[in-house]
């Protein structure tokens, strides 16, 4: 019971408090989140993508399993999404939404820490190598997918993304390691960079709040179902599958992994449609209440899904 509660103070806790604080700012204050998101998508995020890839110590042989690993569980959610999304009928923007939010998961702010906690300096090493790799599909496929809900088709969309700075930052990164120029960790430079990198979670929190505070819960509730159980039900049993393909050699590496991908909706990809996507469908329900009420609910569902998911990893059950 102990170790629950505390996956619960250190991971989970913090989300939700800062989240929280977004939703009472919202409330009670008229915020423009746009300016926001700009600053987020285009300082923020790539800050924390460079630092985070310049600063990783792994092996070339984990790299490439877990890079291997990662496209192939983001493609297959991707597929199985849009696939599950279209037998239920919907449609446009709600649909490339709905592939959004059930194929990337919060594997940053949510996962590095929780990763961390769970196992050890190898779960964060692990868990950065899964961003690293994630943030190359979401930074292009991603973008493409969210401008695609707004009404953005073909090669327009890929140029577009290919334009903001988020790939060039995972670009930069790994140049520089390559190359063996990342500035000292404690310098100005690097100092600086981390600084600016690590800004962007609470402001993402912020952001996934104060959305949340406009959201029409009675109408986003109902259509977020079959997201939620995408990604808390499907995703992780998927990850199962991969894992066991690809034959990590290093079991506490594959069961990293595993975790990664079951962690809930992403917050970025919220960033993403409200600055690329549609305003509203139906009813007059955004992408946006959408996209934070799946956020919202499955990262309730994760409190119990992934303290349950760690002990049946660390069991050595599945991988």
């Amino acid at each position: 019971m102990t170790s629950l509660l505390t996956i619960f103070a250190t991971a989970i806790l913090p989300i939700i408090a800062l989240a929280a604080v977004g939703v009472v700012l919202g409330r009670a204050r008229d915020v423009d989140i746009d300016p926001l998101n700009t600053v987020t998508v285009y300082v923020l995020v790539p800050a924390l993508i460079f630092h985070s890839i310049a600063t990783a110590s792994f092996g070339g042989a984990t790299l490439a399993r877990i890079g291997v690993a990662t496209v192939a569980y983001l493609v297959a959610m991707v597929v199985v999404a849009e696939a599950i999304g279209r037998l239920f009928g919907m449609d446009e923007p709600i649909l490339s939404a709905l592939v959004l939010v059930s194929a990337f998961p919060n594997s940053g702010n949510y996962g590095i820490p929780l990763s961390e906690f769970a196992f050890g300096a190898t779960g964060r090493s692990t868990a950065v190598v899964y961003l690293t790799a994630q943030a190359i599909l979401l930074y292009t496929g991603g973008v493409y997918i969210a401008q695609r809900s707004g009404g953005t088709h073909g090669l327009g969309g890929m140029k577009r993304a290919l334009k903001i700075p988020l790939v060039y930052a995972v670009v930069a990164g790994v140049l520089a390691r390559w190359l063996g120029v990342v500035p000292p960790a404690e310098g100005t430079a690097m100092t600086t960079i981390a600084l600016v990198g690590n800004a962007s979670i609470p402001v993402m929190l912020l952001i996934l709040g104060i959305q949340l505070a406009d959201t029409d819960y009675g109408a986003a509730l109902a259509e977020v179902g079959v997201a939620s159980v995408l990604k808390m039900a499907v995703a992780p049993a998927l990850a199962v599958g991969i894992a066991l393909l690809v034959g990590f050699e290093d079991p506490t590496v594959a069961r990293t992994f595993v975790l990664e991908c079951a962690t809930p909706a992403a917050i970025t990809p919220l960033l993403l449609v409200v600055e690329f996507g549609g305003e509203s469908v139906g009813d007059g329900l955004s992408v946006a209440e959408y996209v934070s009420t799946t956020v919202l609910v499955t990262t309730i569902l994760s409190i119990p899904v992934l303290t349950l998911l760690i002990a049946v990893l660390e069991s050595g059950v599945l991988v």
